[in-house]
């Protein structure tokens, strides 16, 4: 994993910590992250002598999503010019999330800060998040006319029920770690002074639990919630490439770049 660019890997005995590591775009997913990503958590889906696994992110925040700037390049399009999103999503991002969600063994997002778009998907395609007290958690895709994607038009719903999650995918709020926590959304919110500590002592105490159990366990939620997850994943492709057509989305994308409030008109 030594040419790894964007993403940090550690082994600490029986766990493997998984760091995004672009501290500077507040571990905002670009090419190379998702590439880079992608080969990390297969790396330690595949590794008997890894029994735990923590995903967390450099810095001061989790995940800011993906990055727009990426966007505005050329290497990702389809034939009638707009971003191929679709193949972004079906090549590079549904592997990270099936794998984290099918590898038989426990992973624990440790929610450092913002985790927002993609970076939330990551999060909640964990089977633990532990939150700091500062962090908040944002589904911001409809601030730029997208849609959900990344598998938390399903995550969301299955963990905090169908008003909560049609709030969050339409109003695009904040939601800060301790509504998350009420909400169901996380599983633990611990002060920031002592949060790498007690996500130490948890990812540990995974380590040194009963592996297979807990492989059990994940196959058991996996069928009864997440049957159908590789279906909504090709539906949330499917729609994204469509936003990504549209004027609302080029009007969201340049609103952010230029720091306004965007006009939408609807199409």
């Amino acid at each position: 994993m030594a040419d790894l660019q964007t993403v940090n890997v550690r082994r600490e005995g029986a766990a493997a910590t998984i760091e995004l590591n672009r501290p500077e775009t507040l571990n905002a997913w670009n090419a190379q992250l998702g590439h880079d990503l992608l080969a990390a958590v297969t790396a330690a889906a595949e590794d008997d002598g890894v029994r735990a696994v923590v995903i967390t992110g450099a810095g001061r925040a989790f995940s800011a999503g993906a990055d727009l700037r990426d966007l505005s390049g050329r290497e990702e399009r389809t034939t009638d010019g707009h971003p191929d999103v679709r193949k972004v999503l079906t090549e590079r991002y549904h592997p990270i999330i099936t794998t984290i969600r099918t590898m038989p063994k426990p992973v624990l997002a440790a929610v450092n800060g913002p985790a927002v778009g993609i970076g939330l998907s990551l999060a909640l395609a964990s089977d633990l998040i532990v939150a700091a007290e500062s962090a908040y958690l944002l589904l911001a895709f409809v601030n730029i006319g997208l849609v959900p994607d990344g598998g938390s038009s399903l995550f969301v719903p299955t963990r905090i029920g169908f008003a909560r999650a049609t709030e969050m995918a339409m109003l695009g709020e904040r939601v800060p770690a301790a509504q998350a926590l009420e909400w169901g959304l996380v599983n633990r919110v611990v002060p920031d002074d002592t949060f790498a500590a007690e996500v130490a002592a948890l990812r540990d105490r995974l380590a040194a639990g009963p592996t297979r159990s807990y492989a059990g366990t994940k196959r058991q939620l996996n069928h009864w919630l997440y049957s159908r997850m590789e279906e909504q994943l090709e539906l949330e492709a499917d729609l994204q490439q469509e936003m990504a057509g549209s004027p609302d989305f080029y009007e969201g994308v340049a609103a952010f770049v230029q720091k306004r409030q965007p006009a939408f008109e609807g199409r």
